[in-house]
């Protein structure tokens, strides 16, 4: 490690090690893979166990420093982080040794808050310094295009593109992305989430765009990957008692992104026991941890839980580096993992949307008339099978994560248990406001590249 902090290779390795700063400017490595830590630092059992006594942005300024070594100054490294994490993240006993972590109270009510606004100010800071300006190319399935365009908004150095399947987000989700203007574009594309990252991974490889300044904010960089470690820290620390006492995470995954910061606390320290991997009816993962050969899901299919409706996950690339591994980004895997080592780490289960359903209902009913939303509900339902299938880690604390507010899913929860979730103030001010209308009509790649070339050559 240097002083500059641990450098990264891409996970295709076509490509030379970088250090973190061109990481987080580059987002995606030069060879279309994804950087990812060259080594993971430990953190001492003492220094996990007292993160009890800390806050969100207290425990953040340890992990990243450990990361990141001295390449920000330490005083804004804390200023960015006490700006970034300045919102709650409860943790709530549900019932037995079971908890839920809710962490949708951020401005966007979703979990990629905390990745959105810390990678924000951390590119702000790198922009700055270098006086450089970037265009923020993204693709979403749900929460990450509103975290983005949130986060990103108004700052002078950067523009923001975000992609999304404009058939399969809810309304308060497009809303978040369409109602901004100003630095912000958002563009629904006919097509998949699949389709939308496609177009984004081409665009950043493609040479004649190079002078653009391209970037992406959503888990394909590695600053935006590298705070979703921070919930897992937080949320063992509430719920333990003893140090070193091991805890199961339950893991609403469909990217990847929020599983990986999970298996990167862990390599960092963080005492847990296994992860549940929660996919809803995309499940290339858990096929995969079956038979060891992976197979995208395309089309990828459609569900309640739309963030995840994702047939082949970005991140995957990470996971498999993690374990020894190699997939490059069209899903060909040049490398088996350690297979045995990711099945004794992880546990992968495929929910349908119809468990998905009746969980929310049966989540209502048996806990105190408590909402859960689709996201969620694929996690809780996870939880439960994980309790049967291993009745012997009922001992263990589980902890399972809320990614987004219900208020965000309203048709779903109304049909489903007839009432109409509460709207917090972040989102109603966006609900009667007007949405620019889409600026594009892409049917292929070079409809796209011929809007990026005409919109930023200007």
């Amino acid at each position: 490690m240097t002083t500059n902090g641990i450098m990264f290779h891409s996970t295709n390795k076509n490509t030379p090690d970088v250090d973190f700063k061109t990481a987080i400017i580059r987002g995606q490595a030069l060879d279309k893979g994804l950087y990812m830590l060259n080594e993971i630092p430990k953190l001492t059992e003492e220094q996990i166990y007292s993160f009890k006594d800390l806050s969100l942005d207290e425990i953040g300024f340890i992990v990243i420093s450990n990361i990141i070594g001295n390449i920000i100054p330490k005083p804004e490294l804390k200023k960015i982080l006490k700006g970034a994490l300045n919102f709650s993240v409860p943790v709530e006993h549900i019932g037995n040794n079971d908890y839920q972590c809710y962490l949708d109270q951020g401005p966007t009510a979703s979990f990629k808050d905390f990745g959105a606004r810390t990678l924000a100010r951390i590119m702000e800071y790198f922009l700055e310094e270098d006086n450089k300006n970037a265009v923020i190319l993204t693709a979403t399935s749900g929460d990450t295009g509103g975290a983005v365009a949130q986060a990103f908004y108004e700052m002078n150095r950067i523009k923001v593109v975000v992609l999304f399947p404009k058939d399969e987000i809810s309304d308060l989700q497009r809303k978040q992305m369409t109602t901004l203007g100003k630095n912000v574009t958002a563009i629904g594309i006919t097509g998949k989430f699949d389709d939308c990252q496609r177009l984004v991974k081409i665009a950043f490889a493609d040479p004649d765009l190079q002078h653009i300044g391209l970037s992406s904010a959503n888990s394909i960089n590695f600053g935006r990957l590298m705070p979703q470690t921070l919930y897992y820290f937080y949320s063992y620390s509430s719920v333990i008692e003893k140090k070193g006492e091991e805890v199961i995470f339950s893991v609403p995954s469909g990217n990847f992104g929020n599983l990986m910061g999970g298996l990167i606390a862990s390599n960092m320290g963080l005492p847990v026991k296994r992860f549940i991997s929660a996919v809803n009816e995309n499940d290339e993962f858990p096929k995969f941890l079956e038979t060891g050969k992976y197979e995208k899901v395309e089309p990828s299919k459609k569900c309640i839980s739309n963030a995840m409706n994702v047939g082949h996950p970005s991140n995957f690339a990470r996971l498999i580096d993690l374990y020894g591994g190699q997939i490059d980004e069209t899903g060909v895997m040049h490398k088996i993992p350690d297979l045995e080592r990711i099945r004794k780490d992880i546990v992968s289960y495929s929910i349908t949307n119809e468990l998905t359903k009746e969980t929310i209902v049966n989540f209502y009913k048996k806990y105190n008339k408590k909402i859960i939303e689709p996201h969620g509900a694929v996690g809780w339902a996870c939880l439960e099978k994980y309790r049967i299938d291993f009745p012997e880690d009922n001992s263990y604390k589980l902890i399972n994560f809320e990614t987004a507010d219900p208020a965000k899913f309203p048709e779903e929860i109304i049909s489903l248990i007839n009432i109409t979730p509460k709207i917090p103030k972040s989102l109603e001010i966006i609900q009667n406001k007007s949405e620019f209308p889409n600026p594009v009509v892409i049917n292929d790649y070079s409809d796209f590249k011929n809007y990026l070339v005409e919109i930023f050559n200007k």
